[in-house]
């Protein structure tokens, strides 16, 4: 069991010297370079995409990573993105693809679990087939080692928590759980005492915090990936949030997701460190 404090860096970017912009997900940085400036923040987990896991896989192998997560302490370690689960046709090939390098890199690295998206806004799944897809998927993920979070984001076909809830409730499957992060609570006008009146606390298995503003700019999807804030910085009630999950008997790790235009802009220790330092005050103030 993790520590109840310990950090997951997951899915920050940083782009040196380069604009701001988002440009794929692909990391312009050496990986053994960022586990290396995650440890050295304080972070014992890492997350890494499907884009940046090929790239490993094609250079210095999954053998070779797994050694640099060991010799700089990362414990935890979270591979992503599962989308379209339940699609036929091209996205349905698609899926298979990416969840067939997942599932494999999961298994070499030792994943905790793989995070899996909602797919978007206007897709329509009957609920026997999400239960279905999804039961397949928690199999597949255990027959490697590990497990399924599912994440709706505020932008998806779950605009809230709330059905994947139900999802994970209802298939029942110790390999198939949600992923928690505030920005889609907050995105989706939730509060923190009704998503922990919905939760079942026995899938939570993965939460991530940041910060950001009240108020959205330019569309949710933008808003999302450029203006996120470090924890206490903005207006989401970081502390309340973690309570809530305490509450429920969520023990971490905590995934410190930030992406922003200012983040991108930072190299790569000053990120982490500034990510991480920002998070450890937060969790410690909502001790």
């Amino acid at each position: 069991m993790p520590h109840p404090d310990a950090l997951l860096s997951t899915c920050w970017t940083s782009a040196g010297d380069v604009m701001p912009q988002r440009n794929g997900d692909l990391s312009p940085f050496d990986i053994r370079d960022r586990v290396a400036a995650a440890a050295e923040a304080g972070f014992s987990g890492f997350g890494i995409t499907h884009t940046d896991l090929v790239a490993v896989r094609e250079s210095i192998g999954f053998p070779a990573l797994a050694r640099e997560f060991e010799q700089h302490g990362i414990t935890t370690v979270e591979v992503e993105y599962i989308d379209d689960w339940w699609c036929s046709g091209e996205r349905r090939e698609r899926s298979e693809a990416v969840r067939a390098d997942l599932l494999h890199a999961a298994e070499a690295l030792g994943a905790s679990h793989i995070k899996a998206g909602a797919g978007q806004a206007g897709d329509t799944v009957g609920p026997d087939r999400l239960r279905e897809e999804f039961a397949a998927l928690a199999q597949a993920a255990a027959a490697a080692g590990t497990r399924i979070a599912l994440e709706p984001a505020a932008f998806s076909m779950m605009t809230t928590i709330e059905p994947a809830a139900g999802l994970v409730r209802d298939v029942a499957h110790p390999a198939g759980g949600l992923l928690v992060d505030i920005w889609h609570i907050y995105r989706s006008a939730m509060s923190y005492e009704d998503m922990e009146r919905i939760l079942p606390p026995e899938y939570v298995f993965a939460a991530e915090i940041n910060d950001g503003y009240q108020q959205v700019t330019g569309t949710l999807f933008e808003d999302t990936f450029d203006n996120r804030l470090y924890c206490g910085e903005g207006d989401f009630d970081v502390a309340s949030f973690v309570k809530s999950l305490r509450r429920l008997g969520f023990s971490g790790p905590w995934g410190v997701e930030m992406m922003s235009l200012d983040h991108r802009t930072l190299d790569v220790r000053t990120a982490t460190t500034q990510a991480a330092a920002a998070a450890a005050k937060l969790l410690a103030s909502a001790r």
